[in-house]
């Protein structure tokens, strides 16, 4: 055996040169010509604006704890490292910076230097994001590193924009966008995030033509638009407006006379009935604009500043027009009224500025067919699967209501459109993966395209689509995506229709879906509510293992996950008894310690020989049960549950009873019984090791180091054990020994005073306890001198404390030991808790939407629990 490891577990000098470690002897690469079957994650690449936050940290354990399990199980593993160009995002840092620092804008550099600043922006943080990775301990194969402005993955991106324009797919047209006036660019419909503000609504008088006393009244949320108007619109079927029709009004706003006409969209009850239309300034009165053939002018300018359609407003910007004009108009008696109004107003996900309707010429992906590919893919045999299931009713209701996908970004960096335009006959186009042979005569499309339009290609063209065939059929279809709820829409479902058109074939097999990570109080981590929390300050006070362990043992799929203080102390102490454990079994191995090469082989073989070993049977049992509980769970994505297996067998079952068990054969003269011991106590901390390997990679690995097995815990192979022994009596000497304790603490009875119980058992239980009655009573005996006289479910007469446990109750014999009366208060006290508690279960098992949203096996524990208190209940019951 190596030396024994530090007393002190101290995270920062386990967790130093691991990664470095694993990295230098190729333990994360993937090989292409392995025997092994593949397995392949490609991570959502983090945006190269900044630092991982808490976020990132907890997606990317998920996916390394999948990749470092399938390792272990025998996989040919590519997990592949990446990041994105993220265009708005990043632009916008750089030109921050650029002001900040230098006092200069983008233009002042133009396009070329300028998007040299941000390859430097780009390179500073990619290295930033690489060494939190490594803190973070994921398993990446670096020699597979993308990025979305890589040659092969632009060269990519052409082609895939080429082949949609040539099909159809992709068109250039007139369209109400969302418009972000702070950027200056387009964004798609599901960049704009709404909430819920208090605004205004304002009622202004369009008075008749040649009227002074005839008006409409006409209310809107936006009065700065009015400069745009082109009529008024009633309902047809609306009694109050025919009198109106096809007669022209003033537009208060500027003085033009504009029709009244008619058109069902307008809702006869709401409001005043009559509504005014600005064709390029609403994307509903567009489609009312096509209908009727109007003008569709526009009365602003790109950065939110009102045109010279507005006349003395010119300049201003769109806010302090709007109180400008309705100042105007209150003083010439043109407004009704203004009322408070609580409205949903959209906001730009990138800039946080209000969005700006806007009638522009953009380009567009037709997504009607390529929704219904992925419609049709989700009713089939080879539907992607969602963990959890109900997430492909979310995808498949936003494919259902899908609207044409506006993939044009007024930016300077990202992948600029190919297509080109003739110098000197504007309609003659060029669209191409490479520019036009002359391109002297010809002017590419400035804009760039939308983000999202590359990071859909990334699951196929990361692994080779295009550019290295070998790689691409090894890996692709991806095996699992983890990523967040929040990015369906932008991500998951446009990868899918990607996917499905270039290839032929689904992206990934499994969407293991995550939610969003709150503070303590439930509130979602932000900058404004400065809640957020910094896993590498965490990584440097508690360790990664303290981290992933907390971030993969306190979620199911799909839900949200709270911060947690006490919980994370709580997965430190969770590392520090393994620690300690560990320790403890290094300490009682002799120097010339060699374990069994075939320990299944020598267990069997002499195990049952020796009934002082039982309790190596037992732990070997409860190791078998693990295991399979814990791959059954890690295989369906159940890391909590497979989180608390663990747990509960290292902690409870492996360092708490077996280790404090197996002393007495520790000091045996016995010295097979010795060696037993010693090689079951070596075996099972090397499979916990192991399984706990892709949760706590950094201290399973210190650990496995010094057991003198392989050079790298990353070699060995996940447990496949069958102990089938005798021995579940054990289960009844561990839930019998806190009672007693406990009894002798609560009534101050001596170590020395001997206790005799008769069990008082369900008729199920009573066999076994027959059966193993000498056994447990052997144990009871050694640890708490206390003795089983009996086993019945007939209870005789006479003075007893009632102990419920599971299956049966144990009955102290208090003569010479116990006052009866203050006894019997305590079991009427335990009654009244009893009866609380099956109250408060019988409400939950009545509740019918708990019975319809619970899982099955929540529903099946509340009934078991509810059993286990109703016989508690009879049996105290009874005794009194």
């Amino acid at each position: 055996m190596k030396e024994l490891f530090d007393k002190k577990y101290q995270p920062q000098i386990v967790e130093k040169d691991k990664y470095e470690f694993w990295k230098t002897n190729g333990y994360f690469t993937s090989d292409v010509n392995s025997p092994k079957p593949p397995f392949t994650i490609v991570i959502p690449p983090p945006n190269v604006t900044g630092k991982l936050h808490l976020g990132h940290a907890w997606d990317t354990t998920l996916q390394d704890l999948i990749i470092r399990y399938k390792k272990l199980n025998g996989y040919d593993t590519l997990y592949l490292p990446g990041m994105d160009h993220a265009g708005i995002a990043t632009q916008s840092k750089v030109e921050e910076r650029l002001q900040t620092v230098n006092n200069i804008l983008r233009h002042d550099l133009g396009r070329e230097k300028f998007i040299e600043q941000v390859w430097d922006w780009k390179e500073e943080y990619a290295e930033i994001i690489r060494s939190q990775w490594a803190k973070l301990g994921l398993a990446l194969d670096y020699q597979k590193e993308q990025f979305t402005l890589n040659d092969n993955l632009s060269l990519a991106v052409r082609k895939v924009f080429s082949e949609l324009y040539n099909k159809g797919l992709i068109y250039r047209g007139y369209r109400i966008i969302p418009w972000d006036p702070h950027q200056q660019t387009a964004l798609s419909n599901i960049e704009v995030i709404y909430k819920e503000v208090e605004g205004k609504m304002y009622y202004f008088k369009y008075f008749l033509e040649n009227s002074t006393t005839e008006y409409l009244t006409i209310a809107t949320t936006r009065p700065e638009t009015m400069f745009a108007d082109q009529c008024v619109i009633v309902n047809p079927q609306d009694e109050r407006y025919k009198k109106y029709w096809n007669k022209k009004v003033v537009n208060p706003a500027n003085n033009e006379l504009i029709p009244v006409i008619c058109d069902d969209y307008v809702e006869m009850d709401f409001g005043t009935g009559a509504m005014k239309c600005t064709p390029a300034h609403d994307p509903n009165d567009y489609e009312i604009g096509i209908r009727h053939h109007l003008a569709m002018p526009i009365c602003m300018n790109l950065d939110g500043t009102m045109n010279k359609l507005t006349g003395k407003y010119q300049g201003q910007d769109r806010f302090t027009a709007r109180s400008n004009l309705v100042a105007d108009l209150t003083a010439q008696g043109l407004v009704v009224k203004i009322e408070n109004h609580h409205h949903q107003v959209g906001f730009s996900e990138r800039s946080d500025t209000i969005v700006e309707p806007y009638l522009s010429k953009q380009w567009f992906v037709k997504m009607q067919p390529l929704a219904t590919a992925v419609i049709n893919l989700q009713n089939s045999a080879e539907r992607v699967n969602f963990f959890p299931e109900r997430f492909n009713h979310t995808l498949l209701t936003w494919m259902e209501n899908i609207q044409d996908w506006c993939i044009s970004r007024q930016l300077w960096w990202g992948h600029q459109i190919p297509v080109w335009y003739h110098k000197n006959n504007e309609t003659k186009i060029y669209v191409g993966v490479n520019p036009p042979s002359d391109l002297e005569n010809w002017t590419q499309d400035e804009d760039v395209l939308d983000t999202w339009f590359s990071s859909a290609l990334w699951p196929f063209t990361t692994l080779g689509w295009n550019w290295d065939e070998k790689l691409f059929n090894r890996y692709f279809p991806t095996n699992v995506l983890v990523t967040g709820y929040d990015i369906i829409f932008f991500w998951v479902s446009r990868m899918m229709f990607q996917s499905l058109e270039f290839t032929n074939q689904k992206p990934f097999n499994d969407v293991l879906i995550h939610g969003l990570i709150r503070d303590e109080q439930g509130r979602k981590m932000s900058k404004s509510l400065g809640n957020g929390i910094d896993p590498m300050d965490v990584i440097d006070q508690y360790g990664a293992d303290t981290l992933r362990h907390f971030l993969m043992t306190n979620s199911a799929p799909g839900q949200d996950l709270r911060y947690s203080q006490e919980k994370i102390n709580a997965s430190w102490n969770f590392i520090n008894k393994l620690w300690n454990a560990s320790r403890y079994v290094l300490l009682n191995l002799p120097t010339a310690f060699v374990p069994w090469s075939d320990f299944t082989n020598e267990i069997n073989q002499i195990i049952n020989q020796h009934q002082e070993n039982n309790i190596d049977s037992w732990i070997l049992v409860n190791l078998t049960q693990t295991l399979h509980q814990v791959k059954e769970n890690m295989d369906n994505y159940e890391f909590v549950l497979a989180g608390k297996e663990l747990y509960d067998f290292v902690w409870n079952k492996y360092c708490s009873w077996y280790i404090e068990l197996v002393k007495v054969n520790l000091n045996s003269n016995h010295q097979e019984v010795k060696e037993i011991t010693l090689q079951t106590l070596y075996y099972v901390l090397k499979q916990i090791l192991i399984m706990l390997h892709p949760f706590i990679p950094f201290v399973s690995e210190e650990i496995y180091q010094h057991l003198d097995l392989q050079p790298s815990i990353m070699l060995e192979t996940y447990p496949n054990v069958n102990f089938d022994y005798p021995v579940n009596f054990l289960n009844d000497v561990i839930m019998i020994i806190p009672a007693i304790r406990e009894l002798r603490n609560e009534h101050n009875i001596s170590r020395n005073q001997e206790i005799k119980i008769i069990i008082n058992s369900q008729a199920d239980y009573y066999e076994h306890l027959k059966t193993y009655q000498p056994a447990i009573n052997e144990y009871l005996k050694k640890l708490v001198n206390t003795e089983i006289i009996d086993v019945t479910y007939q209870l005789p007469m006479g003075d007893y404390i009632s102990l419920p446990l599971s299956h049966y109750t144990l009955e102290v014999i208090t003569a010479g030991l116990i006052d009866r009366t203050i006894e019997q208060e305590k079991l009427k006290q335990e009654l009244v808790k009893l009866e609380q508690e099956l109250k408060r279960s019988r409400n939950i098992l009545n509740n019918q939407n708990f019975l319809v949203k619970a899982s099955p096996e929540k529903v099946k524990a509340e009934q078991e629990k509810y059993q286990q208190y109703l016989n508690q209940y009879e049996q105290i019951k009874g005794k009194l």
